[in-house]
């Protein structure tokens, strides 16, 4: 596997190494200890499994007090996936990373705690799992606003579309009124 870099420095994207042939391919989506080697130390405690049909937007989503670091792949289809930091401490502060992410590519992003985290389904279906490093806490997730426009978050819509989002996202806050990390 191999940590490639990205414009905020927390935010990891791995590449894993893939063994392809005739008959198909393998690949290590997770190796504890290739991790730490990377600098990923982190011990994941749930795993998670989504399905979403194209123009679906998940997020953004993150807890507080009790935050998860989020290990993403996509196993059917293709998604913008988008991580924003919430840490006021933090350089990168309120700056966001979109990367695709698909089966075909088989990266992976690694988002760290203190970090609000969504996506746009692009196929027609995917798949999304993803590892946790604390368990789902419902009452203390937070969400906000994916079209937040302090965010300007370049979300690939065709121009006039709007995604679909669940209730509970569409009431998701502005950054301005959100519970952010120190």
């Amino acid at each position: 596997m191999k940590r490639l870099g990205t414009p905020i420095p927390d935010l990891v994207l791995l590449e894993p190494r893939v063994f392809e042939d005739e008959r198909g391919f393998f690949f290590e989506s997770y190796n504890k200890r290739v991790l730490a080697d990377l600098g990923l130390c982190q011990e994941f405690v749930q795993d998670n499994h989504s399905r979403s049909r194209r123009g679906v937007l998940r997020g953004l989503h993150y807890q507080m007090p009790q935050p998860q670091g989020k290990l993403v792949r996509v196993v059917t289809g293709e998604i913008f996936d988008v991580a924003v930091d919430l840490r006021r401490s933090s350089p990168t502060f309120l700056q966001w990373y979109g990367v695709k992410l698909s089966a075909e590519n088989k990266l992976q992003l690694y988002v760290p705690e203190g970090f609000a985290h969504g996506f746009l389904t692009l196929s027609e279906w995917a798949e999304v799992l993803y590892k946790t490093t604390d368990f789902y806490a419902p009452q203390y997730e937070r969400c906000i606003r994916w079209d937040d426009p302090q965010l300007r978050i370049e979300w690939p819509l065709d121009p006039g579309v709007q995604p679909v989002v669940s209730p509970k996202d569409a009431a998701g806050v502005p950054v301005e009124k959100a519970d952010l990390f120190p």
